[in-house]
């Protein structure tokens, strides 16, 4: 058989969290908290499991939580969205990527990635038939070069996948980096995909979003995550927010692939979101405070932190405690000294020549000091 994606194999983030389980390390790889979500919202998933909410959503979600959405929307951002026409409830936003890359690329187009880019985006596209040009962000800011962007665009080009806050840099795009990619998409007649998923948890500067710009918002997939927000990443509840023409071709595609998502969970989110959306809302201070805990525990390692603006990411460059690759060092830190991270290499499709992994602090404070007791020996 022809395989399909032939130079793909296990995740990243598979391989890392089965080494740590194996070796019994500390798991700062995979992006999952090692806390439980709240009991309201626990609750709330067992109230309607067992009131009978056990059958199949509508396609596009159920209209509590899509309201409830468009509500939440309209407070961080100031867009009003239809509930009805332009929110779809996705079972996790790997799967509202994967659909919105497959609702706008054919064969032969061509899609702008930033890389270190998140493992999915690439094949997606490959699946669709696109073809992907790689522009490197490179350390130690990560910023986007937009001119060098642009000199990327051909005519073949029809969708750029942006992502902010970023996974796994931990920066955050300003508003001109919206700016220009709201001018490039607008020259070009492009078609944006806007990953999202740690929109709320952004800790130096004010919430931002492709919803915030109009010239983006007739092109735009806007992907979001309950899992980040809720701290239930196995609930695999997401969305897609989208105009109503891209909202039609999405739904097209999402009805083939898993049809609804998980009922229960749609009722017990939007009752947190109605109850308590001051949770989201305080997301950004609540890992602030995780962030400052890993980073000034690890002021005694030989690492140097790199800033995190955003995400519950943090980057740490090891030059000067091995001279190892970064998928070499990762795998010494968990078979030998007991934690286990992420090597940015593999986010890139041409690594830059650099020593840098991925922590991630979505951990219980006592884990991270845990974590960072262990590092800072090295």
């Amino acid at each position: 058989m022809k395989s399909k994606l032939p130079h793909v194999g296990t995740t990243i983030f598979s391989l890392m969290s089965a080494m740590a389980n194996e070796c019994k390390a500390i798991n700062l790889s995979q992006g999952f908290p090692d806390f439980t979500p709240s009991e309201y919202l626990l609750d709330q998933l067992s109230f309607h499991a067992h009131s009978g909410k056990n059958q199949y959503a509508p396609m596009n979600g159920i209209p509590e939580l899509r309201q409830a959405i468009a509500t939440l929307t309209q407070e961080c951002y100031g867009r009003a969205i239809h509930p009805d026409t332009e929110i779809t409830l996705a079972s996790g936003a790997t799967e509202a990527l994967f659909v919105a890359i497959q609702a706008v690329v054919n064969p032969g187009d061509e899609v702008i990635l930033l890389d270190p880019a998140y493992d999915s985006y690439a094949p997606a596209v490959t699946l669709a038939g696109g073809h992907c040009k790689h522009i490197a962000l490179l350390p130690p800011n990560y910023q986007a070069d937009w001119q060098q962007i642009e000199a990327a665009v051909s005519p073949k080009t029809r969708l750029i996948i942006v992502n902010s806050p970023h996974n796994p840099t931990a920066t955050v795009f300003s508003d001109g980096d919206w700016q220009a990619l709201a001018s490039l998409a607008a020259k070009h007649d492009l078609y944006v995909i806007s990953d999202e998923v740690y929109e709320h948890i952004v800790f130096d500067q004010n919430r931002n979003s492709a919803h915030c710009y109009p010239a983006l918002r007739d092109r735009t997939f806007v992907i979001s995550s309950f899992g980040k927000t809720f701290h239930a990443t196995g609930w695999k509840l997401g969305y897609c927010i989208a105009p109503p023409m891209l909202s039609t071709e999405f739904r097209k595609i999402h009805q083939f692939v898993t049809f609804t998502s998980f009922t229960p969970a749609q009722y017990a989110v939007a009752d947190m979101l109605n109850e308590h959306s001051d949770q989201v809302h305080g997301l950004g201070d609540f890992y602030r405070d995780k962030r400052d805990c890993f980073v000034n525990a690890m002021q005694r390692s030989r690492f140097t932190m790199l800033p995190s603006a955003g995400t519950y990411f943090a980057l740490a460059e090891y030059s000067a405690i091995s001279d190892k690759n970064d998928v070499d060092f990762c795998e010494e830190l968990t078979r030998k000294h007991g934690v286990a991270a992420i090597p940015l290499s593999v986010f890139y499709k041409t690594p830059p020549n650099s020593r840098i992994i991925r922590f991630c602090f979505a951990k219980r404070e006592q884990t991270l000091l845990d974590a960072a007791a262990k590092l800072c020996v090295l």
